[in-house]
């Protein structure tokens, strides 16, 4: 129901639009506060770039984080990332990941960006908290915090945006009436915006998720995902639409598709009952991340890296480049 709301489908957003416009005036309030100077951002000793989007949901921020992480090692620049860790709690924080770290301390995207980039990734509800502790124990060229746009209490660098191309920002009013965390006029002020599928319009950069190899999640055998053939999909992510989509046009048969909460958490029980006929379990990577530990022969992942259009990865490259380069002469 709150997808048919938030896309324009539903007049019952009408009931919801005072709480609306109250959202509205605190995350306003709460900007402004910031930049007047009313409230203190802490601004870190190497360059912070934020990638985050404006409105509630999946847009694909974790594979853009990925992307940069890499793009900017392999140019033998030091990374860190820093993240909420929405959907894991630890003992304390801020939390340092390590190859023992699991998702129910840190969250699923956390430690997806840990294993897949093995940059250092620190979590903490207090964003500067982790990037603090990152620095403590690591030499670090550039902080990545994968979401907080709105976390002002951090200051930043660079500001990127991703939208979901299909969904973008359906009927344009703040949570809980519509998706919107700020209103599109944001997008102003950031320093790029990357769109995931759809159509890219003026002055923003065209992404697609690329992936065509399965894992296994037991064995780790990788094979052409077309070699399934007939699969049951499940996916606890921000739109799984979008996931199973992907699988059909792969030429993937879904006997049947199970759709959790984003950062939900699972049991083997409650998967395994999923596939009564030991049909293979196609699931995304960040729902693999979470299964490992109890993880099933016909269970398999497919993994995605997010591709641009060649123009504007490299310019947002560049400008990042530029900032941390420029950074380093002025440091004392």
């Amino acid at each position: 129901m709150i997808q048919r709301i938030w896309s324009g489908q539903s007049w019952l957003y009408i009931l919801l639009l005072p709480l609306s416009f109250l959202y509205g005036a605190i995350a306003l309030i709460r900007r402004i506060g910031y930049k007047v100077g009313l409230f203190r951002s802490w601004k870190a000793p190497v360059p912070v770039v934020v990638v985050g989007n404006l409105t509630a949901g999946g847009n694909g921020k974790t594979p853009v984080v990925i992307w940069l992480v890499e793009s900017l090692m392999k140019q033998g620049y030091r990374v860190g990332v820093v993240s909420r860790g929405y959907g894991g709690k630890a003992e304390h924080y801020p939390l340092i990941i390590s190859s023992s770290t699991t998702t129910s301390e840190a969250g699923d995207e956390p430690v997806l960006i840990y294993h897949r980039t093995k940059a250092p990734v620190a979590v903490a509800p207090k964003r500067s908290d982790a990037v603090k502790a990152l620095l403590d124990s690591h030499a670090l060229d550039v902080i990545i915090t994968d979401d907080g746009l709105q976390h002002y209490a951090l200051g930043r660098d660079y500001e990127i945006v991703v939208i979901d191309g299909q969904r973008r920002f359906g009927n344009g009013w703040w949570i809980p009436a519509g998706p919107m965390r700020e209103r599109a006029g944001r997008l102003k002020s950031v320093n790029a915006v990357i769109v995931n599928g759809g159509s890219a319009q003026l002055n923003e950069t065209a992404m697609v998720l690329a992936g065509d190899m399965v894992i296994n999640l037991l064995t780790g055998e990788q094979r052409p995902v077309s070699s399934l053939n007939t699969v049951i999909a499940m996916a606890g992510i921000g739109h799984p639409p979008r996931f199973f989509t992907s699988l059909e046009k792969k030429g993937l048969s879904l006997i049947q598709t199970y759709a959790f909460a984003d950062h939900q958490s699972y049991q083997q029980q409650q998967l395994s009952i999923l596939t009564p006929n030991n049909e293979p379990l196609l699931m995304t990577e960040k729902d693999a991340v979470k299964c490992r530990s109890f993880a099933q022969a016909n269970w398999w992942y497919l993994p995605v890296a997010a591709s641009f259009d060649p123009i504007g990865e490299k310019q947002i490259l560049s400008e990042i480049k530029n900032i941390i380069v420029n950074s380093k002469k002025t440091c004392p």
